[in-house]
C-alpha cells in the first residue's frame, strides 16, 4: 500500500504561482511513475503531468505544458507540482497519484488539494 497526500492548494490570484507537493509513505514508493491530476468544477478529471521514478522523464497536458514543472525528491518521498502564471481555467481539485507498474495504471491516490485562481 501507497498513501498519498497533497499540500500547498489555496487562493492565488491569476498570474501568480504555486507549488503543490505530494508525500508518499509506504512500501516501494520511489519506484514508482507519478502523476498529477486535476478535476475542475463540474468536469471530469483531466491528466496534468507525469514523471517517471527517477525524474528522467516528464509528459505534461497541453494546458499546461511551458507553465507547470513536476518534479521529485526520492530522498523526501516527494513529487511537486510547480505552477506558474495560473489563470482560472486552472482552478479544480489537484491529484497526486502513483502508478507501480508503469503502464499509466494509476492505483493509488491522494485526497487532492485545492486550486482557486481569480481573474
Amino acid at each position: 500500500q501507497v498513501q498519498l497526500v497533497e499540500s500547498g492548494g489555496g487562493l492565488v490570484q491569476a498570474g501568480g504561482s504555486l507549488r503543490l507537493s505530494c508525500a508518499a509513505s509506504g512500501r516501494a514508493r520511489n519506484a514508482y511513475a507519478m502523476g498529477w491530476f486535476r478535476r475542475p468544477p463540474g468536469k471530469e478529471r483531466e491528466f496534468v503531468a507525469r514523471i517517471n521514478w527517477s525524474g528522467s522523464t516528464t509528459y505534461y497536458a497541453d494546458s499546461v505544458r511551458g507553465r507547470s514543472t513536476i518534479s521529485r525528491d526520492n530522498a523526501k518521498n516527494t513529487v511537486y507540482l510547480q505552477m506558474n502564471s495560473l489563470k482560472p481555467e486552472d482552478t479544480a481539485v489537484y491529484y497526486c497519484a502513483a502508478d507501480p507498474s508503469n503502464t499509466y495504471g494509476y492505483e493509488y491516490w491522494g485526497q487532492g488539494t485545492q486550486v482557486t485562481v481569480s481573474s
